[in-house]
């Protein structure tokens, strides 16, 4: 009797258990199916990428300092870090940082400044470049990594490209020669309701390889995400150590709390 008795209590929580096996199932297929369609369109999915970067990861920071100084800083400073800070955080020791980063004539004390003139700037691009110090604080590392892998050719650019997360921007493809060149195809769709017009609104569609870069898809596509992910570190050099403390905090005050209610039941015991 006590064995039928735990055979039909254990028969729902089968079958339970089962729906939520074929859920799980059903749910991965569409998710690869989904992959897989974006796939035959390149970039046709770009409004969800996303950066999926670690800011603790000191290799990929590392290997970002070494891109955004090799690429970046020719145009854009990081006005509110030194180089001092930015090499202890790193675990660069002071060879490391006067070898491959810090420019000739500067010191470790320095704050990090752009090389290029913001006179020249101007006159070469119409505006000064911007510092970069909290710009993956303002827009968000996503916007970051889409707008470093949404360029693509465009001859009625002063630059010869344009780019799809900034349109119309004033920056050069300045990673060109490690992507690659590519061309963004678009479909023509009619506007509709408040907007409407005699015009037709251009929706881009995918982009086609014009010419090839020095590095593989994979390959380019770490190099962004690293450059990233020190963006990232730059904009709050301190927010490792704030999350780390912040757990303990948090743990205190849940035991803090937890004394003071029995405190409170010690006091009221007699009135209650």
């Amino acid at each position: 009797m006590r064995i039928e008795l735990e055979r039909s209590m254990s028969r729902p929580l089968f079958k339970v258990l089962m729906l939520v096996a074929l859920a799980l199932t059903a749910m991965t297929s569409v998710v690869y199916s989904a992959e897989e369609a974006g796939k035959g369109a390149a970039g046709a999915d770009w409004r969800s990428w996303h950066a999926r970067n670690r800011v603790a990861n000191k290799d990929s920071l590392q290997r970002g300092a070494r891109d955004f100084f090799s690429y970046c800083q020719g145009c854009h400073s990081l006005k509110y870090l030194r180089y001092s800070r930015m090499a202890e955080d790193l675990d660069l020791t002071g060879a490391q940082l006067t070898a491959n980063l810090l420019p000739p004539g500067s010191k470790p004390a320095d704050y990090i400044t752009a090389r290029m003139p913001p006179d020249d700037a101007v006159s070469w691009f119409g505006k000064a470049p911007p510092d970069l110090s909290l710009m993956a604080r303002a827009r968000g590392p996503d916007y970051l990594y889409q707008f470093l892998k949404t360029f693509y050719v465009d001859p009625s650019k002063p630059t010869g490209v344009n780019n799809l997360r900034l349109e119309n921007t004033a920056m050069p493809d300045v990673l060109s020669d490690l992507e690659g060149l590519k061309r963004a195809d678009f479909h023509s769709a009619e506007k509709s309701g408040a907007t409407q017009s005699t015009g037709a609104a251009k929706d881009f569609d995918h982009f086609e390889e014009v010419a090839p870069g020095k590095m593989k898809p994979e390959e380019f596509d770490r190099f962004v995400r690293d450059t990233v992910n020190f963006l990232d570190y730059v904009s709050e050099p301190s927010q490792v150590a704030r999350r780390s403390l912040g757990i303990w905090i948090v743990l205190f005050l849940l035991v803090f709390t937890w004394l003071a209610w029995l405190l409170k039941k010690e006091y009221w015991k007699d009135i209650h």
